[in-house]
């Protein structure tokens, strides 16, 4: 390749054909090699060959589509370029194909076609002299006007740019260290520019055209990045813009995108996100923390991994609602309506809430309440939580807690963690924009832990009046208050939420409804709302009293309403049919028979449809309003789920009822008890607990200690003596535990070893002792609420529980007949008819101390 007259490029060249480019003397770019010829000289030329000379090739552009390319020899380009191969990868998929690394030297003129198969070959003269490139003769008169002025436009262009980059730092000086003559190549092949312009460089032998040619392409460009520019707004010393280089060097492949970036976002200007950072109302913390971030912001490259988390800092900081909070609806009158509209009974929640708003009116600094409500499923909770925040005017947030098991969910990430994102106390205040509003944290008893850590842990800062001025979360790592933020938590039992979480809440018991509440509510807003839903009218179905008494009993026995609302949905859903297949009264009936009502029964059995089809083929719509009887009960929900089976079973010695109290509310529980001949021992079955199994060993010893005062020695000392005795509590597959069964088991072991029958309507609970004294129990209203569904007419229950009658309703105590009872000898009185016999009365002891 050398002589003495300087470089030269071989006179014969395997010639390349390109689709998706031009290559210009001085630039590098990729080209993506899959046609037959081309795959052909890459193989022959390029990976076999072993000499500099065999790694120098013809680079013509094709102007025929790729896709239709055949054997045919397309027409060629007469000039080209001539490239040094730098790199070759090749791969298999999608399919076979090779890619290369170009760097053009010089172009050269096709001369003679030499070869055609298996890859061109051909005889080239060469245009440009590689010598002038190093010798850097200065060119004068117009050719040297339009290199100094092609000069300036590039020292525009690139002053236009980020020099802090080190890309664009590299190409400022690479513009110093070029000769002039490189320069329209160079740059034409950098910016947006397209093929046929390209093409048009390329073609542009002489120097001085080449010059005209590349000089308004790069004007162009100047004026589209100063439009972009004006158009953005931006400051003086931020219109520095990173443009998209290949890091290393400067390829035409990955061009210039001087307008890819002509999103008008303002959200992208730093100085909108310093204006927005100011006008925040942060507290003075917060505002130190932000300034300082975004003058770390300001100083940093976008491309930069640091340079969105800072920003997407930034934007979660400006976006919370540090000042913004709404105003209350302070009118008791209007709150008062607004919950007796929304929800029927719950008078001790509407209560509190309406002391909540008096107390507002009086101070306007009040910090807000830390509510949780408790009881079953299916009580409305929840809703009343959303009807709260309605009446207070304020927004409302719901955070589902159940199975949350990472302290982060609370917390929020640390920002040196990939991915951290805050907690859902801070994404829910910015969820609604203001800073009161009424965070539910739903299921709050049903939290986890993990490795991870404790979220009832982390909730304690979040629920404590005296620390959640100044909430801390992990992500943004300053404080917020949350003094103003009421908080109601929900919950289905007590007992697994950790004890210092539940002291920091105001515990509201949300009992189960009796059945004339759930009447009630079940025409109120169940009924309504399931005809909406399944578009029908009160004229085309109505449900009597009697009979949503009757779904309530026979279909559903709950604490709540939502197997109510289900069963209800059932009978909407099969009126919905008769309407429908009503509509469609066939074109053959005449207007006589259209006009005849049809008392036929709402819904009829399968046979009986079947025949009506088979003799008429018509469908006669029914008549409105289609009333639901008891028949139209039955043929719609079936047979009667739960059956009032109390009396049947309380027909032999040794059952007892009891009333037990689970999450999903008060239940009536039998105890059974059979004895056998044996050792005298006790077995106990039905899944019991530590503690029943405890209350039932107790009331055996109490028993057996006071045979002779009730009678029950049969004859010798012990009642047990030459007898097993076995205790079964029915539903075996239920976990039971608990001490509110002791007079239960009393009074059942009583009935075996008297032969005595306890009284049918008769309920009991309450804890003993080995003296024989009643103690109190918890959950008294559920557990006579259960009483009353099951039509029992008598409720035994520990003295000093008499106080919480007060919380069951009126029409319910005066449907039962209360007995209190201090000791087991009342207990017994009560629970069979004509009291209990004993031998001799215990005199009373006067103490003379």
């Amino acid at each position: 390749m050398s002589s003495n007259s300087g470089i030269q490029i071989p006179s014969r060249l395997p010639l390349l054909c390109t689709h998706d480019g031009v290559l210009l003397p001085g630039s590098t770019m990729r080209i993506s090699v899959d046609t037959a010829r081309n795959m052909q000289l890459v193989k022959s030329r390029l990976l076999k060959g072993t000499s500099l000379k065999s790694t120098i090739i013809g680079v013509i552009p094709n102007t025929r589509d790729p896709e239709h390319d055949s054997d045919e020899l397309p027409s060629l380009h007469s000039i080209g370029t001539a490239g040094l191969a730098v790199q070759v990868v090749g791969s298999n998929w999608p399919k076979p194909h090779y890619t290369l690394l170009i760097t053009g030297l010089c172009r050269f003129r096709m001369t003679k076609l030499l070869r055609e198969k298996p890859f061109l070959v051909a005889e080239v003269e060469q245009l440009d002299k590689l010598e002038q490139y190093t010798e850097g003769d200065q060119a004068d008169g117009e050719l040297g006007e339009l290199s100094q002025r092609f000069y300036q436009a590039a020292v525009q262009l690139v002053g236009m740019l980020d020099m802090s980059v080190p890309v664009v730092a590299k190409l400022r000086r690479l513009l110093d260290s070029l000769p002039k003559e490189t320069l329209p190549d160079v740059l034409a092949s950098m910016i947006r520019t397209s093929n046929k312009e390209k093409l048009q460089v390329l073609d542009a032998v002489d120097l001085e055209e080449r010059f005209k040619k590349a000089l308004p392409l790069l004007t162009r460009q100047i004026e589209g990045l100063k439009l972009l520019q004006k158009t953005r707004k931006l400051r003086p010393d931020d219109d520095k813009r990173v443009l998209a280089i290949r890091k290393g060097g400067v390829f035409p492949g990955r061009q210039f995108s001087l307008d890819e970036e002509g999103e008008d976002e303002d959200g992208d200007d730093t100085a909108v996100l310093e204006k927005k950072v100011k006008a925040a109302a942060m507290p003075e913390a917060a505002l130190r923390v932000c300034l300082k971030e975004l003058k770390r912001l300001k100083k940093m490259p976008e491309s930069m991994p640091e340079y969105a988390l800072t920003r997407n800092y930034l934007e979660m900081m400006v976006e919370l609602p540090w000042s913004k909070s709404s105003k209350d609806c302070l009118d008791i009158r209007a709150a008062r309506v607004l919950l007796d509209n929304d929800h029927y009974a719950m008078e001790k929640l509407k209560r509190r809430v309406l002391e909540y708003l008096a107390v507002r009116q009086l101070k306007s600094t009040l910090k807000g309440p830390i509510l949780c409500f408790v009881g079953p499923p299916g009580v409305g909770k929840t809703s009343v939580g959303r009807s709260i925040a309605r009446t207070l005017g304020r927004e409302f947030h719901r955070i589902a807690l159940g199975g949350v098991c990472d302290q982060s969910d609370i917390r929020g990430h640390r920002r040196t963690y990939v991915g951290s994102m805050p907690g859902r106390i801070i994404n829910g205040l910015k969820t609604v924009g203001v800073n009161n509003p009424v965070f539910l944290l739903d299921e709050v008893d049903k939290l986890g832990k993990s490795l991870q850590g404790d979220p009832a842990a982390a909730l304690l800062e979040v629920l404590d009046p005296e620390q959640n001025h100044s909430f801390t979360d992990h992500y943004l790592n300053v404080p917020f208050d949350l003094s103003q933020v009421l908080f109601i938590a929900t919950a289905n039992t007590t007992a697994t939420i950790p004890p210092a979480l539940l002291d920091r809440m105001e515990v509201l018991q949300v009992p189960g409804y009796t059945q004339e509440e759930k009447v009630e509510i079940a025409h109120r807003h169940l009924i309504p709302h399931q005809l909406e839903q399944h578009g029908l009218t009160p004229q085309q179905l109505q449900i009597p009293q009697d009979t949503t008494k009757d779904i309530i009993s026979k279909y559903t026995r709950e604490a709540g309403v939502r197997s109510l609302e289900r069963k209800i949905g059932a009978i909407c859903r099969a009126v919905a049919v008769k309407v429908a297949e009503g509509h469609k009264v066939s074109r053959a009936e005449s207007p006589a028979e259209q006009h005849r009502v049809c008392r036929e029964p709402m819904l009829r059995n399968d046979q009986t449809y079947k025949n009506k089809e088979e003799g008429s083929g018509i469908t006669a719509p029914p008549e409105m309003p289609i009333v639901i009887d008891p028949i139209a009960l039955k043929d719609i929900l079936g047979p009667p789920v739960f059956e009032m089976e109390v009396s049947e079973r309380l027909t032999l010695p040794g059952v007892a009822i009891g009333l037990a109290w689970t999450p999903m509310g008060g239940e009536i529980m039998f105890v059974e008890a059979s004895r056998m001949e044996g050792e005298g021992q006790l077995t106990l079955t039905g899944q019991l607990g530590d503690v029943m199994k405890e209350s039932a060993h107790l009331a055996i010893s109490w028993l057996r200690s006071n045979a002779k005062t009730y009678l029950l020695t049969n004859g010798s000392a012990d009642p047990l003596e030459g007898t097993d005795i076995h205790l079964h509590f029915p539903a075996g597959a239920v976990t039971k535990d608990g001490p509110s069964a002791g007079v239960t088991i009393v009074t059942c072991l009583a009935s075996l070893l008297s032969g005595r029958l306890v009284r049918s309507d008769v309920a009991m609970t309450g804890e003993i002792t080995l003296r024989g004294l009643v103690l109190p129990v918890g959950g008294i209203k559920d557990k006579v609420l259960a009483a009353h569904r099951a039509s029992l007419k008598r409720v035994i229950i520990p003295k000093r529980n008499e106080k919480d009658l007060e919380e069951i309703p009126p029409h319910v105590r005066a449907d039962l007949d209360f007995v209190f009872a201090s000791t087991l000898d009342e207990v017994l009185n009560a629970a069979f008819d004509g009291g209990f016999p004993m031998a001799v009365s215990h005199p009373q002891v006067v103490s003379k101390l």
